[in-house]
């Protein structure tokens, strides 16, 4: 089989600063996604079903809880040579310090991916939504004859001025490579691209940042240490040099770069017809299997709302939301367009009885929550009220910031009774 000659690389990213406070305790890949995932399931899952089972994770910041989630999900046949591995930053004799970019990251751990047989190495991103046939980028790659294919997807001229921008001829080899190419530029940089792309003006090819290398090129390549990032050395330095080929696609696809973009995307999951299908048998997400118990609702109004496994949820109005799992909701509260991550853990009966607990976790009585983020094991009191929006400027607490509007509790913050934001 094709996948057979091919090692995934999944890159975790840096320090995720962009996604604070989201990545303060966890690394960029391991922040909960869509109630019940981990950002990394996405690139993980797309390999699986492409049948590709042999897959590093590079990373460097905040791995225990990532090293935690992949070591008790993904587990495959003793007969089989399939391994999710990850893989942080390390000290050696050759290298003294934490990786400098997406290549140098590569570079750094090229000793794991050589002690394997593979014929393409298949490079991605930690921190993107989408569902991607990796099967067909191979076979277009191993068509072509081409050394190294870049996934593109097009986009309109808004867009364009935020991604490396590439022109590609008839035969979809790629002829020259632009990053984040000014506007008045724009007019020299469009590519063929179908009619449905063009009646949305999405004529502007932008690299995903999902990459194929043959073997031998990876490994030359990475004997250069001058070059420290895929996008913007590797790649334009490579064009000229080598056969480059431009895969298009044309599905939903997103970059999870900062808390709009992450909010967004997770919201986006409760329209009636969402861009990003989790229901699609062909396409499946997986993550952590739970033995968690149903999710349990008294009394509430439930509008384009998903809701998690292990839940308790008395509010009055739920809205527009995604409430993770073991998420705990009050009397009379209501919550709009909001992510709400979950819990880790329950507390117990005996300690809610014995009035241990001041505030439990998850969100108290008679509260009323609206654009927000709640992380992991937050515990929200009675009567408080969080109204986030365009009218609150950016700042930051020991408790929650506030990022484009969107508030966000910090992972096991408390929040007292009665607090506004």
């Amino acid at each position: 089989m094709i996948n057979n000659k091919v090692l995934s690389i999944i890159l975790g990213g840096g320090q995720g600063s962009r996604l604070h406070p989201l990545t303060e305790k966890r690394s960029k890949p391991a922040v909960p996604i869509a109630g019940k995932y981990r950002l990394v399931d996405i690139p993980i899952s797309n390999c699986i079903n492409a049948d590709i089972k042999r897959m590093f994770v590079l990373t460097q910041f905040n791995s225990a809880s990532l090293n935690r989630h992949i070591k008790d999900t993904y587990h495959f046949s003793f007969f089989s040579s399939a391994f999710v591995d990850v893989l942080a930053a390390e000290q050696t004799p050759e290298n003294k310090g934490w990786f400098q970019g997406t290549a140098d990251a590569v570079r750094q751990s090229m000793h794991h991916f050589l002690r394997h047989d593979f014929e393409y190495a298949l490079i991605l991103s930690g921190d993107q939504l989408y569902q991607m046939d990796y099967d067909k980028m191979i076979e277009a790659h191993e068509k072509s004859g081409a050394e190294i294919s870049i996934a593109t997807i097009p986009v309109n001229k808004k867009d364009a001025t935020s991604f490396g921008i590439l022109k590609a001829n008839d035969e979809s080899i790629v002829t020259a490579f632009i990053e984040k190419p000014d506007a008045s530029l724009l007019p020299d940089w469009t590519s063929e691209v179908s009619n449905e792309m063009k009646n949305e003006g999405r004529n502007y090819l932008a690299s995903m940042g999902i990459y194929i290398f043959n073997r031998d090129l990876l490994i030359e390549l990475m004997s250069d240490h001058s070059t420290n990032d895929f996008g913007k050395e590797i790649i334009p330095q490579s064009i000229e040099k080598h056969k480059t080929l431009s895969y298009q696609y044309e599905g939903y696809w997103t970059d999870i770069g900062n808390i709009d973009s992450f909010f967004e995307a997770n919201i986006g999951l409760t329209d009636d017809i969402p861009k990003f299908d989790l229901y699609d048998k062909t396409k499946r997400i997986y993550t952590h299997a739970r033995m968690l118990p149903t999710t349990k609702l008294a009394g509430t109004i439930l509008e384009k709302t998903i809701i998690a496994e292990g839940c308790l949820i008395s509010a009055a109005k739920i809205e527009q939301s995604v409430i993770g799992i073991r998420s705990r909701i009050g009397k009379e509260s209501t919550v709009i367009r909001t992510y709400m991550m979950g819990s880790d853990y329950y507390e117990t009966l005996k300690e809610i009885d014995d009035k241990k607990i001041k505030i439990l976790m998850g969100i108290g009585e008679r509260c009323f929550i609206k654009n927000a983020i709640l992380d992991k094991n937050c515990r929200i009191g009675d009567d408080v009220r969080i109204n986030g929006g365009s009218h609150l400027s950016d700042t930051e607490t020991e408790t929650y910031a506030i990022k484009d509007g969107i508030v966000v509790i910090k992972n096991g913050a408390t929040i007292p009774n009665g607090f506004v934001i």
